[in-house]
């Protein structure tokens, strides 16, 4: 068995790695460009006078046209929404029986606990 998995790993056989969906999509396409991929160490920022022009040429964007603003706000959606692992319909049949299945035990558990405070209230006062 160990014999086979080294086999594997000299023939550079990865396929088990490519079927599971990492989540970094923006780490694979910045290692396929020509741009160096970023490995997660902390980096310092060099701040100097001409960023603070940048920081205010910003702001005045922001206060321009409101359509665009509008238009740049949905294609920044649209990005953020293409970066979304969508789960497949095993996984959100999974995830919506077991809220539905709490969501029913919670609403039993305190209808229970309310059933019981009420005849206790009866029975104390009454």
């Amino acid at each position: 068995m160990t014999d086979e998995r080294d086999t594997r790993a000299e023939d550079g056989d990865d396929t088990a790695a490519a079927t599971r969906p990492s989540g970094k999509r923006t780490a694979r396409r910045a290692r396929t460009s020509d741009a160096p991929a970023d490995n997660g160490s902390l980096t310092t920022i060099d701040r100097s006078s001409g960023s603070r022009k940048a920081d205010k040429t910003a702001g005045k964007a922001n206060t321009g046209n409101p359509f665009k603003r509008l238009l740049k706000f949905l294609r920044e959606v649209i990005a953020e929404l293409r970066k979304v692992i969508w789960p497949n319909r095993k996984q959100m049949v999974t995830y919506t029986t077991v809220v539905l299945v709490f969501v029913v035990f919670m609403v039993a558990f305190i209808a229970g606990i309310d059933i019981a405070f009420v005849k206790g209230v009866d029975w104390l006062f009454g």
